[in-house]
């Protein structure tokens, strides 16, 4: 049984699973872990957003940005710009240390420890074998004692895209391995 298909029938503690009822999501969530297959490194926040993964089924990703309709998410929004700028924004997969939604439809929470624990398994799946990571957050870090990159909602946009220009200031396309400051 594929990655998708385990965390549709899995029960992140209070957290709202949007793949569960949704094969729209389960479909696309899998095709874009299969474009990023090779990917060598992998972003990791801290949980699917009201406004991002729980309606789009891509972590750091909106509706919106997929079909042009739908919710906007700011934090989104500046990780793809952020990464298009680098120009490795089909280099990099997106991931988050909870890919289920801690919160209600209109707004998000911090994952509580127990959550964070019961999706570790998806967490150690997705990083297994990758040149790098970098966690976008405090929690991310935390759980993955790697290179800490500022989350970039609450006005840590600048610093977001600071911390991840400095990461990736090494990176050869696809060659060489990143080199995290």
């Amino acid at each position: 049984m594929d990655l998708v298909d385990r965390l549709a029938r899995a029960r992140i503690g209070e957290t709202f699973n949007q793949y569960a009822g949704s094969p729209h999501l389960r479909e696309r969530l899998g095709s874009y872990l299969e474009a990023r297959r090779e990917a060598g490194v992998v972003l990791v926040g801290e949980a699917a957003g009201y406004r991002g993964a729980r309606v789009s089924g891509i972590p750091f990703t909106s509706e919106r940005q997929l079909t042009g309709s739908g919710p906007a998410e700011a934090t989104a929004t500046i990780v793809h710009r952020v990464l298009a700028e680098l120009g490795i924004e089909d280099e990099v997969l997106l991931w988050n240390v909870v890919p289920t939604h801690p919160g209600s439809e209109t707004s998000n929470r911090r994952p509580t420890r127990e959550e964070v624990e019961a999706a570790s398994p998806f967490l150690a799946e997705l990083t297994r074998g990758r040149t790098a990571i970098a966690a976008v957050g405090r929690l991310a870090a935390a759980s993955l004692d790697a290179p800490y990159v500022r989350h970039p909602s609450h006005g840590g946009a600048a610093a977001f895209e600071a911390g991840l220009g400095r990461a990736f200031a090494t990176i050869g396309r696809r060659r060489a391995p990143v080199r995290f400051l």
